[in-house]
């Protein structure tokens, strides 16, 4: 297998990606500008090349980039920030390029879409993002795929919803999967009862390793659905059922979202995005199944089991 560097990889995508590479034998490069963090997460695994970078430092990205074939790109920015994605995207590239990286992988999300305007979204559907997140994570795709169309290097993206999985603190499901397993009330954003849909974090890496090995992957883009359309309601649940009590949960529609905003701003950038959970973006993945063969998709029973158990021996608590 080719040398495949993550940049962003100490979040949840990246170390699935990374355990998918440890289980082919693959040696991977982890990249980020915290290395302490990456030790921690890496340190103990000799197919690991830990590097940091700081993206600002052409010299910088070149070097995180150099000798490397593929390029997965899970570079993050603060949620109130993102502006910072097509810069950021920018500067990866040209070093990547200057690198002499082959492909560019960028694990995307459905903020590009904007309002769907079909029951489920395929890659056909059109890019019209309503948000200025939208927009931004549009122009972070297009900055990749002109790069395409010049010839400069190989790019695709893979569309994300959503996701959860043992230890994914930055789970939209966090706080309902932390609730359940030490106990008192889960904090959701709702409408509840609207369909959504959820991918469970270790499914991603082989998903990524497949799409991007794949030549006639590139210059395009693909959804990755989740396991079906599920309610936050009927997650809630399942979830509290196994720790054996009954659901106890707070929802947080969007009006409540622009009053706890005055106080914490962050809270504020939610009401953007509040579109998701009254239209709700379900993707349509048949052409990326066609195209890498059947995808594995965790159940969202087993993967609700799987993460409880993982939040309840966290927290010292046995499991149902």
């Amino acid at each position: 297998m080719q040398k495949i560097a993550i940049i962003g990889a100490a979040g949840a995508i990246g170390r699935t990606i990374a355990q998918t590479l440890r289980s082919r034998s693959a040696a991977y490069r982890v990249v980020s500008r915290d290395r302490q963090r990456l030790i921690n997460e890496f340190g103990d695994d000799p197919l690991a090349e830990i590097v940091t970078w700081n993206p600002d430092d052409p010299a910088s990205v070149r070097a995180a980039a150099r000798g490397v074939d593929t390029l997965v790109y899970l570079v993050g920015v603060p949620y109130n920030h993102f502006e910072l994605h097509p810069e950021l995207i920018r500067k990866t590239l040209t070093g990547a390029i200057a690198g002499g990286v082959a492909r560019f992988v960028l694990i995307g999300t459905v903020y590009p879409y904007g309002t769907p305007i079909t029951p489920t979204v395929a890659e056909t559907h059109p890019r019209n993002p309503s948000t200025f997140k939208g927009r931004m994570r549009k122009a972070q795709e297009d900055i990749l795929l002109q790069a395409h169309a010049e010839g400069k290097i190989q790019g695709t993206i893979l569309r994300l919803p959503d996701f959860y999985g043992p230890g994914v603190e930055s789970s939209f499901l966090h706080s309902l999967f932390q609730a359940a397993a030490r106990g008192g009330t889960a904090n959701l954003v709702g409408p509840i009862d609207r369909p959504h849909e959820f991918v469970f974090v270790p499914d991603v890496g082989p998903v990524v390793l497949d799409l991007a090995a794949k030549p006639e992957a590139y210059g395009r883009w693909w959804n990755f659905a989740g396991a079906g359309s599920i309610t936050q309601r009927e997650i809630a649940d399942e979830v509290f059922r196994m720790a054996g009590r009954a659901p106890k949960i707070r929802v947080a529609g969007k009006t409540t979202l622009r009053i706890i905003g005055i106080f914490q701003p962050i809270m504020r950038e939610l009401v953007e995005m509040h579109y998701l959970l009254t239209t709700p973006v379900l993707m349509d993945d048949s052409a990326l199944a066609h195209l890498t063969g059947p995808i594995h998709k965790t159940s969202y029973s087993d993967g609700f089991r799987l993460t409880y158990e993982a939040y309840a021996s966290k927290s010292g608590k046995s499991k149902t």
